[in-house]
């Protein structure tokens, strides 16, 4: 449900709409679609490497509008990197400044490396923990990888 991912990922999220940063109610944009946190950073090569991919398939379920929604959770060392790095991503960000939420969920999802991709359902139930190797081999056309 989207209350549940408002406690796990704040009441705003960061969207962009062109080119400027918004803060957008993270009910509104998540409520009823498939999920996907994805952890990552600019400094990792792996990361750098499924991003793309990533947005591919984002892009061709619909950039997010009705079934599908990516929230980036960064792991950067700094706002500028993860700035540079946000402009490469179509989809939505838990702000950078908010660290204690990126450890906290970390952390509840025992996240010890990255890229890592965790998938949701409608529900707020968890698809997988790895949707990186789900999305990777099956594509958009696997959607909604249940």
């Amino acid at each position: 449900m989207a209350e549940d991912l408002v406690q796990l990922l704040g009441p705003t999220l960061l969207k962009k709409v062109g080119e400027v940063i918004q803060e957008v109610p993270t009910a509104e944009e998540l409520g009823g679609k498939v999920v996907g946190i994805y952890f990552s950073a600019h400094w990792c090569p792996p990361c750098r490497g499924f991003t793309p991919i990533l947005s591919d398939i984002y892009n061709d379920l619909g950039t997010g509008d009705d079934k599908f929604q990516i929230v980036f959770v960064s792991s950067d060392r700094n706002q500028q990197a993860f700035n540079d790095y946000y402009k490469e991503m179509p989809w939505l960000a838990v702000p950078f400044s908010d660290r204690k939420r990126k450890a906290d969920l970390g952390t509840k999802f025992g996240v010890s490396g990255i890229p890592k991709l965790i998938l949701f359902d409608e529900d707020c139930k968890v698809i997988t923990m790895d949707g990186r190797a789900l999305v990777s081999a099956n594509g958009a056309t696997g959607f909604p990888w249940k």
